[in-house]
Parts: structure tokens; C-alpha cells; sequence
């Protein structure tokens, strides 16, 4: 173990010092077509929507609308009009994404959202104001071949809000790309449990998801910058056996005369986790840390 594991920590060692670079996570927003109004089988990959509006998010279609104080909504509501909205994007995955796992991350849709990729189901959310995730990579097409994501959002059920809700993706999306050995999505959890002016406690339970589908080895590496992006503290867990979806690692560090948060000085800290597989592709995942 030691003769495998030792090359390769040397050389994550050696690039330590550099800023860690994000995982791929791209804008998803532009050139998206729309339509208003129930269709029938709009989630079909051959469905032709070249009559739709094109648009780019965040959009939201009440607001479009009049307000009439007879629109179920109701002036608590907005007295905007609900409905049902279709979205759809084409896009192309390359051919070097194969053996990533690619995401989509929604911000917000209003409300009832339903996602399908390339004519699969990928789930339904009740709920308008939460974010979500998809897994596409089952579903995706690569190369030249174009992948169609489709989204319906069904707000016809008046009134549903204490307040003016809008209708439809009204916030931002985004296309996620990782190694099959990374970081979970919201995979860190921070906690301090003592702070003064001269140290500050700090435990990170980091969740490593593996989508290999058999045991793997991975290194996990936590780097603590401050916020002129000088390394404060770094630790290196070697050799983690992750045998399951996903293993939690937890690690504890101590800061000397942290830079504590507070209104008038919102110091923060950057937690970047770096994830190596027996492979040597790496993914990293980035955490916001205020010490108070």
C-alpha cells in the first residue's frame, strides 16, 4: 500500500500550493424556448417547439401578465395570472465527458416542476422555492448528437402562496460536471466548535460519493485559505477505502488568531476539498467559512 499510495501523494503535495480550481459548472441559462399553455407530449426528444418564444433565464411568466383582482391568485398573491409554462434547451455533451458524471442544478421553479432529459422522467418537485439536482448521465447523448432537457411547471392551482410567488424557472441553471469519484453535491459540513480571539476550533465532515460502482481508493486533500488566499492550514488523508455510494471523512483543525467574522469585518475563510482517485483525476469542492 505504501509503494502505491506514496508516488501519488507526493506529486498532490507538490501541486498543493496552488489555488484549487472549482469543478466544471457551467452557465445553463441561455437559449431556452418556452411556451405557455398546456402541449401535449412537449417532453418528447422529436417535438418540434421552432414556433416557441426564445428566451434565457431566470424568467417568469406572471409577471408578462395583467394583474386583474379576479385572477385566482388573488391580490395577496399579486393578482397575477398562474398556468401551466414548457421549457426547452438543446445542447451538446463532447465526446471527452464520457466518463464524468453531469448534473443539472435548478436554483428555483415555480412550482410543480417536472424535468425530463431525452424523453426520460427524471422526477418531480412539489415545491417552488427549494433547489434541486438531476442526474443526466444515464440519458445523455455524446459528440454531435444533440441532448434535449425539457421542464414543466405547473402553477394553475390558485392561490398557493402568501405572497407573490411568480411562475415558472425563475432562477438560474447550471450544468455540473464531475469525476466519478468527488465531493457530494452539498458535501461539506462545517462547525467551530470553540472560538476566541486567540484560536478557533474548526470540524469538516466531507462526503465522498462514488459512482463506480465498485470499491475505490481515494486521497482526500483540505486546504484553508484565508481571504487574501494565503494557505492557513492543509491536511492530507492518504488512503480512504470507499467501499460504498458514499463514505463521510471527518477532520479537525485548529486556526492561531483567526480573522473572526462580524458585520463591520465579514472576514471569511475558503475551505477548497481536493478528491484524487486511484486514477489521479481530481475534483475539487469549495466551502465559505466565517469564524465567530
Amino acid at each position: 500500500m505504501k509503494k502505491y499510495y506514496l508516488p501519488w501523494l507526493s506529486l498532490l503535495l507538490a501541486t498543493a500550493s496552488v489555488q484549487a480550481q472549482t469543478k466544471n459548472i457551467q452557465d445553463f441559462d441561455q437559449n431556452w424556448t418556452f411556451n405557455l399553455g398546456e402541449v401535449a407530449n412537449a417532453q418528447s426528444l422529436d417535438f418540434n417547439d421552432s414556433g416557441w418564444r426564445k428566451l434565457n433565464l431566470p424568467h417568469d411568466w406572471s409577471i408578462e401578465g395583467k394583474f386583474a383582482k379576479e385572477n385566482p391568485a388573488t391580490p395577496e398573491g399579486g393578482a397575477l395570472p398562474g398556468g401551466i409554462g414548457w421549457y426547452r434547451k438543446t445542447f451538446t455533451v463532447p465526446e471527452t465527458s464520457k466518463n464524468k458524471i453531469i448534473s443539472i442544478d435548478f436554483d428555483g421553479v415555480y412550482q410543480k416542476s417536472q424535468v425530463w432529459i431525452n424523453g426520460h422522467l427524471l422526477g418531480m418537485r412539489p415545491n417552488g422555492y427549494i433547489s434541486f439536482r438531476y442526474n443526466l448521465t444515464p440519458y445523455l447523448f455524446y459528440g454531435t448528437k444533440k441532448n434535449v432537457v425539457v421542464v414543466k411547471a405547473d402553477n394553475s392551482v390558485q392561490p398557493n402562496s402568501r405572497w407573490y410567488s411568480g411562475s415558472g424557472i425563475y432562477r438560474n441553471v447550471w450544468l455540473v460536471t464531475n469525476n466519478k469519484v468527488a465531493v457530494d453535491h452539498w458535501g461539506t459540513f462545517v462547525t467551530t466548535p470553540k472560538v476566541s480571539t486567540q484560536s478557533a476550533s474548526i470540524n469538516l465532515k466531507t462526503s465522498i460519493r462514488n459512482y463506480t460502482g465498485k470499491s475505490q481508493n481515494a486521497i482526500l486533500t483540505t486546504v484553508i485559505y484565508d481571504a487574501s488566499g494565503k494557505i492557513v492550514l492543509m491536511k492530507t488523508i492518504p488512503a480512504i477505502s470507499i467501499k460504498d455510494t458514499v463514505k463521510e471523512v471527518s477532520q479537525d483543525f485548529v486556526i492561531s488568531n483567526p480573522n473572526l467574522w462580524s458585520v463591520d469585518r465579514p472576514n471569511l475563510y475558503k475551505i477548497v476539498s481536493k478528491v484524487t482517485d486511484e486514477s489521479s483525476n481530481s475534483d475539487t469542492y469549495e466551502t465559505p467559512l466565517g469564524i465567530r
